[in-house]
């Protein structure tokens, strides 16, 4: 049994988490029963249940002495029965139940004296679909690397049968996928003879400057017009306290809508899914008589991970973007929240994977120390809302010949940060995950189909067809 030392910014996630805020991500995923197999649930479970062959990070189990690290465990210390289950939804089996399910199970703390996931199979879904939820802890797994981890696990191929399950896949068992293996990707400099004297230099040099410029603009509050940055944000109703229990609400789209928005203005995707966002919560904090003069700030995730490989722990760093709440044209709003993020990406270093991380460490340092020391959501908020859109399967995926017709992120929260917006496209879909506090924020199913209304009023702004809409929480 071998040990794997944790990163920094691995393990911060670990001590940042409490019963209140568990630290864990995780995807739900909707299939449709093929026609010829009504028991096909319940036989996958039963056949799953028989494979006892483990690989990371199902098999790594956290130890904090005498330094942060996994330990990677036999195949025959797992209690695979404590990890998998099978589920039902009560009648009538709707997105409403679904829901419930989902917000209960991922209000639940991983216990720490087994490896950190848990693999829900779900049936009795109205429509003759049935989904899998899985999470598995932030500290192992970040979206992206959650996403290829998944294409790992499902097939391009309709007619691929006796499929393994997610553990005996993970990073390091056999592709299913049906796909070429991409090689990792490895930095050209670093490929013989490792960093040299002078990009180390240079990387010190970049981040110490970014960092330097950062954290003067926030303690001044003297940032460019259309900047944003830490700790300068306006407190919401999303930024105090939070409890246990989740919400947990979707919103889906056609992809196509979001890129004909972003051709016609300019903006990116990206754009497009920010102001989206920003519209949505300007109109539930008019509702609510909460909403600032100030604009809300996103803080935005931005992968890091080399090549097209899965992997375990985080490859992330994060800028952060005004949400153009203060503007009520949309077009505007975009064109705002287009400037800031290419401001924020302006701001970020060019720099190799360890420079990266020490970057990573000392930005989120203030806003993870809050955590870790359980003062978050009480002072002026780091940002309001963090919003994160990672690329999935371009292609449908199938599952032992089940397709896959939905996927959705949940994501975890913060005190100070009872509110994420995350969302992945999938197969020319576009589906948001929107996870909240339950006590924090109520009606968040408004939210998300606000989010619906708003990319409505931009196809409306820019004069494009408003095609159908669908919102289930």
């Amino acid at each position: 049994m071998g040990r794997k030392l944790l990163k920094i910014n691995d393990s911060a996630w670990l001590y940042a988490e409490s019963h209140r805020t568990p630290m864990q991500v995780a995807m739900l995923a909707t299939f449709s029963v093929p026609e010829d197999r009504p028991d096909f649930v319940g036989d996958l479970y039963a056949r799953w249940r028989e494979v006892r062959e483990f690989h990371p990070p199902f098999n790594y189990l956290f130890r904090a002495a005498p330094v942060p690290s996994w330990q990677e465990l036999d195949d025959e210390q797992i209690d695979l029965d404590y990890h998998f289950r099978h589920s039902a939804l009560p009648r009538p089996g709707s997105q409403r139940e679904l829901g419930v399910l989902v917000s209960r199970l991922h209000s639940a703390k991983m216990d720490r004296r087994y490896p950190l996931w848990e693999l829900h199979l779900i049936e009795g879904l109205e429509g003759g679909q049935w989904s899998m939820y899985m999470k598995v802890h932030h500290s192992q797994i970040d979206g992206v690397g959650g996403v290829r981890m998944l294409k790992r696990i499902l097939s391009v191929d309709p007619d691929a049968r006796e499929m393994l399950p997610p553990w005996a896949v993970g990073t390091r068992g056999p592709d299913q996928s049906g796909l070429p293996v991409a090689p990792a990707g490895v930095p050209e400099k670093h490929r013989e003879h490792g960093p040299s004297l002078s990009s180390i230099a240079h990387d010190s040099r970049e981040v110490a400057s970014s960092l330097g410029r950062t954290y003067t603009e926030s303690v001044l509050g003297r940032a460019d017009a259309g900047r944003a940055v830490p700790f300068r944000a306006p407190k919401t109703l999303f930024n105090g306290r939070i409890h246990t229990p989740r919400r947990f609400a979707t919103q889906h789209y056609e992809i196509d809508r979001l890129k004909a928005v972003g051709d016609a203005t300019g903006g990116s995707l990206n754009d497009v899914f920010l102001t989206i966002c920003g519209g949505a919560l300007r109109c539930y904090l008019i509702e609510m008589d909460a909403r600032p003069r100030e604009p809300l700030i996103a803080n935005v995730p931005v992968s890091v991970r080399a090549g097209e490989g899965a992997g375990v722990g985080n490859a992330i760093t994060f800028l952060y973007s005004t949400l153009g709440t203060d503007v009520a044209d949309p077009v505007e709003r975009l064109h705002a929240i287009q400037e800031s993020t290419r401001l924020g990406k302006q701001r970020l270093p060019q720099v190799g994977g360890l420079a990266m991380d020490a970057y990573t460490t000392v930005l989120m340092g203030p806003f993870l120390g809050q955590a870790i020391l359980g003062v978050g959501g009480r002072g002026r908020p780091a940002s309001n809302v963090v919003i994160s859109n990672v690329p999935g399967p371009a292609e449908t995926r199938y599952l032992d010949g089940s397709p896959l017709e939905e996927l959705y992120p949940v994501s975890l929260l913060f005190n100070g940060q009872a509110l994420n917006i995350t969302a992945v496209s999938y197969a020319g879909q576009f589906n948001i995950g929107f996870t909240g506090c339950r006590d924090s924020i109520p009606s968040l199913q408004k939210i998300a189909v606000y989010a619906g209304e708003e990319l409505e009023a931009l196809e409306a702004a820019v004069d494009r067809p408003v095609s159908g809409r669908r919102t289930s929480g």
